[in-house]
């Protein structure tokens, strides 16, 4: 944390600007070292500079130079950023005159870390930092900012806030059971406070599944026997020529996988081997994987030919995926009608213009996006979720406990373990090892 930190942060390539960073105590001095303009150490915050970055006589290049000084800073140290003209060799350049002139290069997300250590932002916070980065649909960036500005630290705060009441309730009843003017701590008192804090931990774990519907997407399996159009199917829906299509039974032989974008929601299709017994050592490996893409996929797909009778496999196929996550599309309905079938189903075809129209529709529907709202705060990040999760077990346990009359100091434990299990989700508790590999994993020059 005393080192005056360089990098990066933006995308490496050609481009019209880069932008290297510098935060720390000497980030002044160190820049003014090689800016040939004015005196950075001595110009006003959050104001821009031009000049040359020189190496001694040397220009390396005409820049902008912004100044910002702490603590209304992103690291709340002071931060000078250096706005190049864009292209490896130069930017490069300047990252290495910086290491020269005493600076240290940021290890990958360490000015994020900065800024969570200043307490600028919390863990929540910082996660949504590199959510943002990585989002892969409008509403992943929604949900990412949303949360950016802590709404998810509000939340937790609020159940920590509770919880607390109810710890020093309990302690100074332990403590001091002579003051007659303090509340007494009993099941009946204790018992509809901790059902309340549960409820409310219940509905964050429920609403966490839609925050990594936003976040990762939503996986859909396309299966059925061979040459029903399983191929064509994801062509056409990512309106490219992603998998190949032959009228060879078997053509596709592993899981091929393509996005797009379906109401706000990243829906990634994954096109299986057909399904079917066969000798061919290749094609049984990829009917596996289509086998246990049926349990792990958000949504199966399964596609029959309009044009020829239901075989006893797909029906097989039909029974191995339970109702709530099963659309069975009937292709092909530009041929003659052969197929009869008793299930619900969705009639298409890939040769329409807007033949997957109503396949899109049943997508929406049975996934029931339309009805999942965009503003609210979902935890969409599997750490917090898990000890949320860990939170609403200790919560579980304390009331059970109390429902089988053990004694309340001895339940204040587990209280106690739903506290610190919530103030690990914002990092007011946290151990330096979870720290360093949670931001090992944002792009180095954030």
């Amino acid at each position: 944390m005393d080192d005056t930190i360089c990098a990066i942060s933006t995308a490496v390539g050609s481009g019209a600007i880069s932008i290297v960073r510098v935060s720390g105590k000497d980030a002044l001095k160190i820049v003014s070292s090689i800016f040939k303009g004015k005196d950075l150490t001595k110009v006003e915050s959050h104001t821009i500079h031009y000049g040359f970055i020189c190496d001694k006589d040397e220009k390396i290049d005409e820049v902008l130079v912004s100044v910002m000084l702490a603590p209304k800073t992103y690291t709340k140290e002071d931060i000078v950023e250096i706005n190049t003209h864009g292209g490896i060799i130069t930017t490069n350049r300047i990252l290495e005159l910086l290491l020269e002139s005493g600076c240290r290069l940021a290890e990958a997300g360490e000015f994020t870390k900065r800024a969570f250590l200043n307490g600028r932002i919390d863990l929540t916070q910082a996660e949504s930092v590199n959510d943002l980065i990585i989002a892969k649909s409008d509403n992943a960036r929604s949900l990412a900012l949303n949360n950016l500005s802590g709404s998810i630290s509000e939340s937790v705060k609020k159940l920590r806030e509770k919880i607390v009441e109810i710890l020093a309730n309990i302690e100074v009843n332990i403590d001091y059971p002579e003051y007659e003017d303090i509340e007494v701590v009993t099941e009946g008192s204790l018992l509809p406070k901790l059902k309340i804090i549960r409820d409310e931990m219940s509905n964050m774990i429920t609403n966490s599944k839609n925050g990594k519907l936003i976040k990762e997407g939503i996986n859909v399996a396309i299966v059925g026997k061979p040459n029903v159009g399983k191929s064509s199917i994801l062509n056409a829906l990512l309106e490219e020529d992603k998998a190949i299509v032959t009228d060879i039974a078997g053509t596709t032989r592993d899981i091929v996988e393509g996005s797009i974008t379906l109401n706000g929601f990243l829906i990634n299709f994954i096109d299986t081997a057909g399904i079917r017994e066969t000798d061919d050592l290749v094609e049984k490996i990829g009917v596996e994987r289509s086998k246990k893409a049926l349990n792990t996929a958000d949504l199966v797909i399964i596609v029959l030919n309009n044009n020829e009778t239901i075989t006893g496999y797909e029906k097989e196929i039909m029974q191995l995926v339970s109702e709530d996550k099963k659309i069975i599309f009937v292709n092909k309905s530009d041929l003659e009608n052969k197929i009869t079938i008793k299930d619900d189903y969705v009639l298409g075809n890939t040769i329409d213009k807007n033949g997957l129209d109503s396949l899109k529709k049943a997508i929406i529907n049975k996934l029931n996006l339309n009805n999942i709202s965009k503003d609210i705060t979902y935890m969409s990040n599997v750490r917090q979720i898990d000890l949320i999760k860990k939170a609403l077990n200790s919560i579980d346990t304390a009331i059970k406990n109390l429902e089988n009359n053990l004694l309340v100091s001895i339940v204040e434990i587990d209280i106690k373990n739903a506290w610190n299990y919530l103030g690990e989700i914002t990092g007011e508790v946290y151990q330096d090892e979870l720290i360093d590999t949670l931001f090992s994993n944002f792009c180095l020059g954030k």
